[in-house]
């Protein structure tokens, strides 16, 4: 590995051109090898002194740089004031493999639309060239990602590993500007360099020179309490990646995995992506490979390099390029000809003259160069033994040609001091750290190390960068992978089930166990003791259909209920991407990142199922739904339905309104809309918020057709239920719904804003102006087994809460002796009716309200004619015949938001505006 200083060479004279591949024709008359490199306080780092042309600021202090001189670390743009220099804590991009403690996989997505800096080369990130890591705040260029280290957060345990002490996890910059330091209480945050540290757990922040003092456990800060503690989530997830085990849907990363991952330019496009260049020019670019598969696979990285230059620096700026922290002197470049490398074109051994490599450059500048590793008799390797939670991180093992890895092992052994142990009972484990996945192989006993690390090492350089050995306990391990397989026909008994899984997936029965069904969803969960039948029928299910239907199937972690801490109430968070325009997506985002991503469930993948299936044996918890109404409805009926599976079965639900009218939302106090607050605080609202029950009721809908001579032909179609928690309407509210919900199903992307959904909304409401419907001669209503006149209306409402139509307030709030005053928990519905439009436009305008009608506990609606009916915001039209409406069974538990955490929102806000504004004063 590269030291902490990168020194002036030795050999600074003037060599002849011919020592260099890239010489030009004149003698130098110095070379720039020859230049000062600076030291500074951490590693890796290749400063030089650079003149600056435009304002800059230091990465490491944030300040800005006053003068013309500052000092620029060659291989990772690390900019820095000459005083900063020996002061500084944050190692080069390159040094970063160094770091990890285990080696965790990335979940690359598409980019936010802030403005980010790459934690590769520390440049501002430019639109959709950028990539962000869906699970901790890794923000990369496309090019720059694969040479990023798999250094994600670690959310679970996986397989036989046990990780009961938690670090902080630090990732670097891209801080809220108003961020503050943990230890000297400082603002540490800034938007315009990549500065400053933040635990991806916790969320403390600190400077890169203040971070190294705070102890390094992580007690998982405020949320620690609705933190699903990654010690008590357990997956085997060897053969599927980070994406599948968390549910993140894989359109993009499908589309990154088919793009090239590395620097490629088209050579024909441009002339800077020649190898050659004018003979006048100071430069020249020089087209590297980094090994065989780069060769293959034609990803190169573009190697700018003035044309008077030592071979030394040559091989040194193709090493900076591929971020490798090693001495030039170990390496060397290789001619890359049309018919591949050829033993005697080796030109640029360092530090030689052979006149047949002057003269082959005199001839033709070559088109392509490879970096290669000299091959040695000897190497040193470092093992690993973090897995075996010792005290020392590594031991470096001398490797000569006939080490094999069982005497490493028993190498390392002797040295850990355990002599006694059996070397039959451990293996070496080669890990590849790379950003995307984490491979892992074992190693046989007679194995040839340093052939195998010159084997990767031809391979790829980078690889081996990002390749790790270590020992390793053999152990006996249960294999168990649980799926979630949905889509299936519900209310079938388990034989058939089986039958139907057999039939289209050919499972294994002596692998294969049916652990849960839910026959209303039509779902199945599968216990699978062996990793290839799992991915067998993970993949399988994604491409079969049975009755026209789509399957689906899902991993699903264990949580180990028994290791939760006795205060924990971990929260499940359900987000409907498709609400609320993008705010849906980047909610996702932000509580994967705050929270534990097992925990956080896309509803568009399974539905609330495979969330309520995961957290089933979890003694006490509480759900936070994203979306709409409906979504809350949705989430509160597959509740109704696996509640007898629960070991909670009365979770709290709390709501972030993404919809259009958000009518529960406003009547639980979570406002009229998501209008981008910090999902941290809204996290800690749900946590302080209080716990109120509400009613929920069942609609029988039994319809007939009724032919003209009056009798009946039987039932058209059996009796339908649904669940309704906020409203029920028939008539003109619900046929505007309807010409809604047909406009929205013919242009979907255009509804992606509330604004132009009302818009709709009045549109179609103008349309509506002329419209005439004597509801009172189509319905007959009975209340509490009461039979009730109708008024001369168009429209009558079934309320179960003080909320209509975004926000209105249909029942009034005048007093009348004739009903109670109306609550979400008293058990009554409360029956309005509307006469039309200008009506509902005027209640919703507050100038009126509804006629009150009747108040009770069981409805019954005869409905005469096909009429237009909604329930929830879902419209259809009801063919002639009985709507029975009675209670649902047990009221369900909602979550209110305090009217404290309100006043302390507004305080917050009032402070973090002065905050702002004296941090912009002092900047000036």
């Amino acid at each position: 590995m590269a030291d902490s200083v990168r020194v002036k060479h030795g050999n600074c004279g003037t060599d002849s051109p011919g020592a260099s591949p890239v010489a030009g024709r004149k003698k130098a008359q110095s070379s720039p090898g020859c230049r000062t490199k600076y030291q500074a306080g951490a590693p890796g780092h290749s400063f030089r002194k650079v003149t600056l042309t435009k304002p800059t600021f230091c990465h490491h202090c944030s300040d800005f740089i006053w003068g013309l001189a500052g000092f620029l670390c060659e291989v990772c743009s690390f900019m820095s004031h000459e005083k900063c220099l020996k002061h500084m804590k944050t190692v080069c991009s390159c040094m970063a493999p160094t770091l990890v403690r285990v080696p965790v996989a990335h979940c690359f997505g598409p980019p936010g639309h802030k403005k980010k800096f790459c934690a590769v080369c520390r440049k501002q990130l430019e639109g959709s060239s950028a990539l962000r890591c869906e699970v901790c705040e890794l923000h990369v260029h496309v090019d720059c990602a694969q040479f990023s280290c798999s250094d994600c957060r670690l959310c679970h345990q996986d397989g036989h590993q046990d990780h009961d002490v938690y670090h902080h996890h630090w990732r670097e910059g891209n801080l809220s500007s108003g961020a503050r330091c943990e230890v000297c209480r400082r603002t540490c945050g800034s938007s315009e360099v990549l500065a400053g540290m933040r635990c991806e757990w916790c969320g403390i922040t600190a400077h890169a020179s203040c971070y190294v003092i705070i102890a390094p456990e992580c007690n998982f800060g405020r949320l620690r309490n609705m933190i699903l503690h990654p010690t008590c989530v357990r997956i085997c997830s060897r053969n599927f990646s980070k994406m599948h085990c968390y549910r993140i849907s894989e359109s993009f990363q499908t589309e990154l995995d088919n793009s090239d991952d590395i620097d490629v330019p088209n050579p024909g496009t441009t002339k800077e992506t020649q190898a050659t260049s004018s003979p006048d020019s100071s430069k020249q670019t020089l087209k590297v490979f980094d090994g065989d598969d780069a060769v293959k696979r034609n990803q190169f990285r573009l190697v700018s390099i003035p044309r008077i230059t030592k071979n030394e620096e040559v091989v040194e700026a193709a090493l900076r390029a591929f971020y490798i922290p090693e001495e030039p002197q170990d390496y060397e470049l290789q001619i890359y000809g049309q018919q591949g490398l050829v033993s005697e074109d080796i030109i640029n051994r360092n530090g030689a003259t052979d006149n047949k490599a002057l003269s082959v450059f005199k001839d033709y500048m070559p088109e392509a160069w490879i970096l290669r590793a000299k091959l040695k008799d000897s190497d040193v390797l470092k093992i690993y033994a973090g897995w075996l939670k010792l005290g020392v991180a590594y031991i470096s093992i001398s490797l000569k040609k006939t080490s094999t890895v069982d005497s490493v092992i028993r190498d390392v052994l002797q040295q850990l001091g355990k002599q006694e142990e059996d070397p039959e009972g451990f293996n070496l484990v080669e890990v590849y750290m790379g950003s995307k996945q984490v491979q892992r192989q074992v190693l046989t006993n007679q194995e040839l190390l340093l052939e195998k690390i010159q084997d990767i090492r031809k391979t790829s350089l980078r690889q081996m960068n990002q390749t790790r050995f270590y020992i390793v306990e053999k152990k006996n391990t249960v294999v168990q992978v649980s799926l979630l397989v949905g889509g299936l026909p519900a209310q079938l008994n388990n034989s058939e089930y089986t039958k139907l899984l057999q039939e289209h997936l050919a499972i294994k029965s002596h692998l294969v166990s049916l652990a849960h069904i839910y026959t209303g969803q039509g779902a199945v969960a599968l216990d699978i003791s062996c990793f290839s039948e799992a991915e067998r029928i993970y993949m399988l299910a994604k491409d079969t259909t049975i009755n026209g239907k789509q399957l689906y199937s899902l991993v699903i972690p264990e949580i180990m209920h028994k290791k939760l801490p006795r205060d924990c109430c971990p929260l499940l968070v359900f987000v409907n991407p498709k609400s609320g325009g993008l705010k849906g997506r980047d909610l996702l985002y932000s509580f994967r990142k705050l929270l534990n991503p097992h925990q956080v469930f896309e509803l568009t993948s399974g539905g609330p199922l495979a969330g309520l299936h995961t957290f089933r044996e979890v003694p006490y918890f509480r759900i936070l739904v994203c979306g709409g109404d409906g979504t809350v409805g949705w989430v509160l009926g597959v509740l109704e339905e696996v509640r007898h599976k629960l070991t909670c079965s009365e979770p709290a639900i709390g709501i972030v309104p993404l919809g259009t009218g958000n009518d529960l939302a406003r009547v639980l106090r979570w406002g009229a809309g998501y209008s981008g607050e910090d999902p941290y605080n809204i996290l800690v609202a749900v946590d302080e918020a209080d716990e109120v029950q509400m009613d929920r009721w069942t609609i029988l809908l039994d319809a007939q057709e009724v032919v003209d001579d009056g009798k009946e032909n039987g039932i058209l179609e059996p009796p339908k239920i649904v669940q309704m928690s906020n409203y029920c309407g028939l008539g003109i509210d619900a046929e505007l719904s309807l010409d809604f919900h047909h406009a929205r199903e013919e242009e979907p992307g255009k509804f992606n804003s509330r604004f132009h959904n009302k818009g709709v909304y009045v549109k179609v409401g103008l349309q509506k102006l002329s419209h005439n419907r004597n509801l009172h001669k189509d319905l007959k209503l009975q209340v509490d087994k009461q039979d009730v006149e109708l008024p001369n209306i168009e429209g009558l409402i079934f309320l179960n809460i003080p909320s209509w139509g975004s926000g209105a307030d249909l029942w009034g709030s005048d007093s009348d002796g004739r009903f109670g005053k109306p609550r979400i928990d008293d058990g009554m519905l409360e029956v309005v009716g509307v006469t039309g439009v200008v009506h509902m436009g005027q209640v919703q305008s507050g100038l009126r309200s509804g006629i009150r009608i009747a108040q009770g506990n069981y409805i019954r609606i005869t409905v005469m004619k096909p009429i237009p009916v909604q329930v929830d915001g879902e419209p259809w039209i009801q063919a002639p015949g009985q709507i029975i409406i009675s209670a649902a069974g047990p009221k369900v538990h909602m979550l209110r938001k305090s009217k404290t955490k309100q006043k302390k929102q507004a305080a917050n806000l009032k402070e973090a505006k002065m905050d702002s504004l004296s941090t912009t004063e002092g900047g000036h």
